[in-house]
């Protein structure tokens, strides 16, 4: 049986998950966390099979910890398991060392499906998005268009930027420079055509990434 680890702030979605998990009797939780020093410790200990990871949990920092904890734990195959729009983040988990990407408004069937290939080693993205990722008539002037052009780690300081974070804090977080952190605000601010960082930071929240 593999070995499964759920990371996700919301009590009802570990149980969620978990219930689901064991009823098919492929899978073993041996661990269920809220926040990042938590998955950390547990992970060490436990070192399983799969992650099932919300990239939002406190003390955790998107896709920069995606990467670390890849690194850090290569045996561990990795589900995105989030709210965020899957449009702007599946390929970016995908990029940043997931094994796949599952809405939360899947269905308890997907979910199993989605977790078992990725159990197999496989690589997971729902159909509808994958046939919409090789869709070439996406207009790059709407706003998804445009965020789809976002590199991972502008995605990463667009999330801080929305959650209240000055150029300082995003800088330690991601262990980057704060002459850095300015050029990616300025990036943002060009690639998504806006022209203040209020307007930025509501464009952002349109899109969840508080």
């Amino acid at each position: 049986m593999k070995k499964v680890v759920i990371a996700d702030h919301h009590p009802v979605t570990r149980k969620g998950a978990s219930i689901l998990l064991d009823s098919t009797n492929e899978y073993t939780i041996v661990g269920k966390v809220a926040r990042g020093s938590e998955l950390l410790k547990c992970l060490e200990e436990e070192r399983p099979d799969i992650l099932i990871l919300e990239l939002n949990i406190p003390e955790i920092n998107g896709f920069h910890a995606l990467r670390s904890i890849r690194e850090e734990f290569p045996k561990t195959r990795i589900a995105i398991f989030s709210s965020h729009p899957e449009e702007i983040y599946a390929l970016r988990s995908i990029k940043s060392g997931a094994a796949g990407y599952i809405s939360k408004t899947s269905s308890s069937e997907e979910f199993l499906q989605a977790i078992k290939r990725i159990a197999l080693g496989g690589i997971y993205l729902n159909d509808e998005l994958t046939a919409a990722f090789s869709n070439h008539s996406v207009n790059d002037n709407t706003i998804v268009g445009r965020y789809k052009k976002l590199s991972a780690r502008e995605i990463e300081v667009l999330n801080l930027l929305s959650n209240g974070k000055r150029n300082k804090d995003i800088a330690s977080l991601l262990e980057i420079n704060e002459k850095t952190v300015s050029t990616y605000k300025t990036r943002l601010l060009k690639k998504l055509n806006v022209t203040s960082l209020a307007e930025l930071i509501n464009q952002a929240r349109m899109f969840q990434f508080n």
